[in-house]
């Protein structure tokens, strides 16, 4: 299961921070890979493709030299009026690694490939994951149900181990992953690396609202619901953030399609607050370098757990 040159030996534990949009900025970043995880953001983050260069310029001035890489996602899909602008600039950048959803990625993987960098790519389902590993990507993202956000049906045991049977490249689980036992536990299963999304909400260095930190504080698994309705693509949403805009996720009809990165899916999710399964287990608002000491404790005495008497006796 190899894991990319750019990851070995800089990680104090085997987790990328997920780019979640309108919540990752270059704070989350830096911070993320202080303390000795992947930092990433959604470039749509960044309103403009200048500011998409000035927060990279900033995040290359404060991230360690010898720490994690850092990565930036970007939607391949059509409706992405800024994708050429945005992977002109990562090139230039050099940025280390991209992470691709929602679309085919063989043009950004030549592109960053021409430099050196590194793609990984989001899939709900084993077939995309052919796709991706016909367009040669260096990474498969398995974005299991129970994820925050855009996020697929199946469960992440069955998901990674599906993909294993497809992939031996570097894979990487997402889905209700926010502690250090959840990141042992995905390795088992076959994973190199966690992915940890909703934890990161509820942080100091997010760029959440301070009411969508509350909720989330709030919440258990029960309030979250999975949904077409916010952006014509199905995803996890925080009940309550539905029921104040007025959505109804079980709605007659087709919903309107947002062009993914406009202003209308911007105010969209702005509006309505992603989350995952994970919720349950969220109970404070510390700082990233805390909850991932945190995370690191729990996953070496995850890594210490004996085997079970079943399996000790064999």
């Amino acid at each position: 299961m190899p894991v990319p040159a750019i990851l070995r030996g800089r990680l104090a534990l085997p987790v990328v921070a997920a780019p979640m949009f309108l919540v990752s900025g270059p704070e989350l970043v830096v911070a993320s890979c202080r303390s000795g995880i992947v930092g990433t953001f959604p470039a749509l983050n960044a309103r403009t493709p200048a500011d998409l260069d000035d927060w990279l310029d900033r995040i290359g001035r404060e991230t360690p030299a010898q720490g994690p890489p850092f990565g930036v996602n970007v939607i391949v899909h059509r409706s992405n009026a800024r994708l050429a602008a945005d992977l002109a600039i990562l090139a230039r950048r050099r940025v280390p690694l991209v992470i691709t959803s929602l679309g085919d990625p063989a043009d950004v993987v030549a592109a960053v490939h021409a430099y050196g960098g590194v793609v990984f790519h989001d899939v709900t389902t084993v077939r995309h994951a052919r796709k991706a590993i016909a367009a040669d990507v260096d990474g498969i993202i398995a974005v299991a149900s129970g994820a925050g956000g855009h996020a697929g049906g199946q469960s992440v045991i069955s998901l990674v181990r599906e993909l294993r049977g497809v992939w031996d490249g570097c894979l990487v689980a997402a889905g209700a992953i926010g502690d250090g036992f959840a990141v042992r536990a995905v390795e088992v299963l076959g994973a190199d690396l966690a992915y940890v999304g909703t934890r990161l909400i509820a942080t100091r260095e997010s760029r959440a609202q301070g009411a969508y930190k509350d909720m989330i504080l709030a919440s258990d698994a029960a309030q979250i619901v999975y949904t077409d309705r916010v952006s014509g693509v199905p995803g996890n949403f925080l009940r309550a953030s539905l029921d104040a805009a007025g959505i109804d996720p079980s709605g007659d009809g087709a919903p309107d399609a947002l062009a993914l990165g406009s202003e209308g899916e911007a105010k969209a999710w702005r509006d309505v607050w992603s989350a995952g399964h994970g919720v349950a287990t969220i109970h404070d608002l510390p700082a990233v370098a805390d909850l991932v000491a945190r995370m690191a404790g729990e996953y070496r005495r995850a890594c210490a757990v004996p085997p079970g008497p079943a399996v000790a006796g064999a």
